[in-house]
């Protein structure tokens, strides 16, 4: 996250529906990655909750969920869906500078897909019957800011930074 995201943030209140949600998907996005920068491993793999939940384990799991929504639903990829109760958990050799270069890889494959369709345009999805590439970004910008607010509040754990820069 840097200065120009939130600015970016700010400057899309008079843009379209697409431009807005798309924006604040990546700011989400670059607040997680901001969040995982400059931590040791050791750090990124620190335990501060009885979970699994570390900085680099939810790195792992929004790069999971990301391909799951925009490559598994979106476009209709056959994968099998993350299991949620791996999703946190690190191997011995993946590092923080791994995982947040497949995290960036994972949300320039999503903008690709999304950019090709209508918000408006319908997928099957296994639970909710259909969903559409609006309701997709809705739920991203949920499920990528909820982490992002674990992630600051293990950052501070960590090293006692806070907030969108911090």
């Amino acid at each position: 996250m840097t200065d120009a995201d939130v600015l970016a943030v700010l400057g899309s209140v008079a843009g379209g529906e697409r431009e807005v949600l798309e924006t604040f998907l990546d700011c989400q996005r670059g607040i997680v990655r901001r969040k995982a920068t400059g931590l040791t491993e050791e750090q990124a793999r620190q335990r501060h909750v009885s979970s699994a939940t570390t900085v680099a384990g939810l790195v792992k799991h929004l790069t999971m969920v990301e391909h799951n929504w925009f490559v598994r639903v979106l476009e209709q990829r056959p994968s099998l869906p993350p299991d949620p109760g791996t999703s946190f958990v690190l191997g011995a050799d993946e590092t923080v500078g791994d995982l947040l270069t497949a995290y960036e890889a994972a949300c320039a494959r999503s903008r690709a897909s999304a950019a090709r369709f209508a918000l408006d345009h319908v997928v099957p999805q296994r639970q909710f019957g259909q969903v559409s590439l609006r309701w997709i970004l809705v739920h991203m910008i949920e499920e990528t800011a909820r982490h992002a607010g674990h992630a600051d509040i293990l950052r501070e754990l960590t090293d006692g930074a806070t907030g969108l820069l911090g």
